[in-house]
């Protein structure tokens, strides 16, 4: 009997950036509300981009939920939830992006309680929708986008990056 050598690729997105260290992404971090939802449903054309991009990377939705429809929303979709409680969601966030590797991480928010995974994560993308976003996570972002559809089609087609992070 043979034995074969089991090969099992992960799914990534890799970006080379002339002038600074490629990047090699396997997770993305994604808040709920502000960035995938505006008044706690999906903003149109999220579902589709989210199905599209976990064939690339492992999704988590990280949430405190305000709204309470996060796991209404996000039901059948390709992501895992993670809700938050209702007090110091920075740390919160924090900690659910300590269990995975921070350098192959996409953090994508657009709340001052995302600045901790916008802060340590390899790339960050910050939402500037419907609600705004906090001018202090927006100070930390690496990209800023008019919307989530703008920032999933950013990792969708990844050479938009490069020519927005070369030097």
């Amino acid at each position: 009997m043979r034995h074969r050598k089991l090969c099992v690729q992960q799914a990534m997105i890799e970006i080379g950036i002339p002038g600074s260290d490629d990047l090699r992404l396997v997770n993305a971090l994604l808040d709920f509300n502000g960035t995938l939802a505006s008044d706690g449903w999906l903003i149109e054309g999220t579902a589709d981009r989210l199905r599209a991009l976990a064939a690339l990377l492992e999704l988590h939705v990280v949430t405190g939920d305000t709204t309470g429809t996060a796991r209404e929303a996000l039901a059948g979709l390709p992501v895992q939830l993670h809700l938050m409680p209702p007090e110091d969601q920075d740390t919160a966030k924090r900690a659910v992006l300590a269990r995975f590797d921070a350098a192959r991480t996409v953090a994508v928010g657009n709340g001052r309680n995302d600045l901790g995974l916008l802060e340590q994560a390899a790339l960050s993308i910050i939402v500037v929708g419907r609600e705004g976003c906090a001018a202090a996570s927006l100070a930390r972002a690496d990209i800023v986008c008019a919307s989530i559809v703008d920032a999933l089609d950013l990792l969708l087609a990844p050479r938009r990056i490069v020519a927005t992070l070369r030097r």
